[in-house]
């Protein structure tokens, strides 16, 4: 059979990938594709348990994770590795040249999101025959693009190592989505010792052929379940109750009029309230899902304060108990101009790139910013970067990327970036 060229290879691996949509912690099929390659290459690699810090871990369902693991086995994925992993997911590879030089990290996230992908006959992955085969799940947000973008770029370090000095890791992360994951692999120190570090993500701003390099940006952000219990009682006799579903309306008011922060930009949004079983039952129970966002790192800590104490106190004020749950976090970015600077020049010189623009978000989240932070606390430099596509919109059922034309150009700053840093003088 005829060796496909790397370009081949990057699209036929999107492709497969975004067939097979695995959700956050529960990527244990694309866990085991990655590393199958990453083997097949020569690389060093470590994976699950190996690259997460259990105890720093966010947002893992067990139940849901036993699930992933039950069909990964009945798709092929090897009992020994499955053990291996240690019931995480994610990995990394590693090249080191053995010569003198520094060591530059790259990450990509794997992870989908729990929507279903578009019927339209039109829809990129139904006319090209790569449609995600698990109603619910797709790649809706190009995580598939980013973790074949990772995967060409080990295939070039190992095909030019001999070009290379220093160390080169690429980390592929899991549960981007709900920003659960960095933190577990940053907890773990894989990136201790990064001088260099690079993320970027496909679309947004950025549309095809356009990218946009950040210099500062995102809201930090810190995302909750609640839970409380009461005491269930007839609606008769409702002294003899206490009502959880009344305690979690007077969150949602009390938390929708918390009071913002005079240095910056501050959300709370509550998006799920579940409570009741019945008009004449006083609720035992309610489940909440809730997010807050700051501009900075402290005005986010600011209002996830404010979501404790006002929890607190409203448990106290309806006599129920709770369970307030952090599940997941990220921070603001802040890139160094010397790694900006680099990711710019490179990325001027890719084929298919029109323009190299500013790019800095003044919305949204991003957990690579976990990762950043802690290579630049150890002395590293980082940046983050956008490559473009004429998406509909991210997390949406008809989310396309043009991975033909996009992702060489994402792989191209990747490997430009890698080249400058670790290339032999």
């Amino acid at each position: 059979m005829t060796k496909l060229t790397l370009q081949e290879q990057l699209i036929a691996d999107r492709r497969h990938l975004h067939a097979h949509p695995e959700e956050g912690w529960c990527e244990f099929e694309t866990t085991w594709f990655i590393v199958q390659r990453l083997k097949a290459l020569g690389l060093e690699w470590k994976a699950g348990i190996d690259v997460i810090e259990p105890s720093a871990v966010m947002g893992r369902n067990a139940d849901l994770v036993e699930k992933a693991k039950k069909r990964a086995l009945e798709h092929g994925v090897p009992a020994d590795f499955l053990g291996h992993l240690g019931g995480y997911t994610g990995a990394m590879a590693v090249l080191n040249t053995g010569r003198p030089g520094p060591v530059t990290g790259i990450r990509v996230d794997i992870d989908c999101l729990p929507i279903e992908e578009s019927n339209d006959p039109a829809h990129e992955a139904n006319a090209g025959n790569y449609r995600s085969v698990y109603p619910g799940f797709s790649h809706a947000c190009g995580h598939d693009g980013h973790t074949a973008v990772g995967l060409a770029a080990a295939r070039w370090l190992s095909e030019n190592r001999e070009k290379l000095c220093g160390t080169v890791k690429i980390l592929f992360q899991p549960a981007e989505e709900g920003v659960r994951g960095a933190a577990a692999m940053a907890a773990k120190g894989i990136v201790d010792d990064v001088n260099w570090f690079a993320g970027a993500h496909i679309g947004c701003s950025a549309r095809l052929g356009q990218v946009g390099v950040s210099h500062f940006g995102y809201l930090a952000t810190t995302k909750f379940d609640l839970r409380y219990h009461g005491l269930a009682a007839a609606a008769g006799s409702p002294e003899k109750g206490r009502s959880a579903l009344m305690c979690g309306a007077a969150t949602c008011m009390s938390l929708g009029s918390l009071p913002g922060h005079s240095q910056g930009i501050t959300r709370v949004q509550i998006g799920r309230f579940e409570s009741g079983t019945g008009r004449n039952i006083i609720a035992e129970n309610a489940f909440m899902q809730l997010e807050v966002r700051g501009e900075s790192t402290e005005i986010n800590d600011y209002m996830a304060a404010n979501v404790e104490m006002t929890v607190k106190g409203l448990a106290a004020a309806y006599g129920v108990d709770y369970e307030l749950t952090r599940m997941g976090e990220a921070v603001t970015y802040r890139g160094d101009e010397e790694a900006v600077s680099i990711v710019k020049e490179v990325a001027a010189q890719v084929p298919g790139v029109d323009s190299v623009v500013d790019m800095n978000a003044k919305i949204g989240s991003e957990d690579c910013t976990m990762l950043i932070r802690r290579v630049q606390e150890h002395g590293g430099k980082a940046v983050f970067f956008y490559y473009g596509c004429n998406h509909p919109g991210h997390h949406r059922g008809d989310f396309c990327i043009q991975d033909e034309t996009s992702l060489p150009i994402g792989f191209g700053c990747f490997v430009g970036f890698i080249q400058r840093i670790n290339g032999v003088k």
